[in-house]
């Protein structure tokens, strides 16, 4: 099987690598650009071209694989937290496509690690629910079912003492807070 660009848009940074579908694992160490200060979607394309631009010689015309810190529906990110606010409605697959010049699928980042473990890591196999969690610039989850995701769960604004829990937990809080 081809290799294909999965690409992770953090709140902090935006990770590339070609991964190989066949064993799961990078095709070639990551490019790690930092996140643009004004994380629009303008600039965070910028960014997004420059990784593609990088691996080209490895992927050729292939799709890309884009994951966001916030839900994905069909393509649009509905809200969005750790990222400028206008991504918020915006269908970014169509976006993102229509700007790379290439096929582009977004899905939630928490959603792609859980997919990831299922297909070749730990919840590879597992009988019930498994729930995997990221931990970063914010509080990501994935709920899977006998191998099923139950996509969004977005556990990390569960609120907690008035508190979206992202907000009191994160490791961008305790960065804060020293």
């Amino acid at each position: 099987m081809s290799n294909v660009l999965g690409i992770d848009v953090g709140g902090s940074g935006i990770k590339g690598a070609p991964v190989d579908l066949d064993v799961g694992d990078f095709a070639e160490p990551r490019l790690r650009i930092p996140t643009p200060e004004k994380s629009s979607p303008k600039n965070v394309v910028a960014v997004l071209r420059e990784i593609v631009d990088n691996f080209t010689p490895t992927i050729g015309d292939g799709p890309v694989g884009i994951s966001f810190p916030a839900p994905a529906r069909h393509g649009v990110i509905p809200f969005i937290a750790n990222l400028d606010q206008g991504w918020a409605g915006l269908h970014a697959e169509d976006y993102i496509s229509d700007a790379l010049g290439r096929p582009v699928t977004v899905l939630n980042d928490a959603d792609a690690a859980g997919l990831g473990e299922v297909h070749y890591g730990a919840a590879r196999g597992v009988p019930g629910v498994v729930i995997l969690t990221t931990l970063g610039t914010g509080i990501g989850s994935a709920v899977i079912n006998n191998g099923i995701l139950l996509p969004n769960t977005e556990l990390g604004h569960l609120e907690i003492d008035g508190h979206d829990a992202e907000k009191r937990a994160a490791s961008s809080v305790k960065d804060r807070k020293k």
